[in-house]
């Protein structure tokens, strides 16, 4: 007959094994630099430069097939609204709203703000 604890080490040795083999979930969303870019704004970098890193972020989220993270694209529509580009501004509210319609009311509201 077996020492129990010999069982016991066999038991914790084939669960160690087989949790080995589990891969960890895919993220929901791709954050990449996003986090960041919200400290550079409150730190005053340029609205350009976060746009460009944005748009870079946007491409590559696109290219891995990824889901942008909620509030990218009205960050981005922010800054656009920053450097005049109204047009693209409301294009980000609205794939905002769309990807996200929790969202709505608060893109709704600055959308109407912005008609005013």
């Amino acid at each position: 007959m077996r020492h129990p604890t010999a069982r016991a080490l066999a038991l914790l040795g084939a669960t160690l094994l087989l949790a080995g083999c589990v891969t960890a979930p895919k993220p929901l969303y791709h954050w990449d630099s996003y986090p960041a870019q919200i400290h550079k704004h409150f730190k005053g970098e340029s609205p350009q430069a976060q746009i460009d890193a944005l748009e870079r972020q946007l491409k590559n989220t696109q290219g891995d097939g990824a889901a942008t993270p909620p509030g990218l694209h009205a960050h981005l529509g922010m800054l656009y609204s920053k450097i005049g580009r109204d047009d693209q501004m409301v294009e980000q509210f609205e794939l905002e709203k769309a990807r996200f319609p929790e969202s709505a009311p608060f893109m709704n509201r600055l959308l109407a703000q912005l008609k005013k």
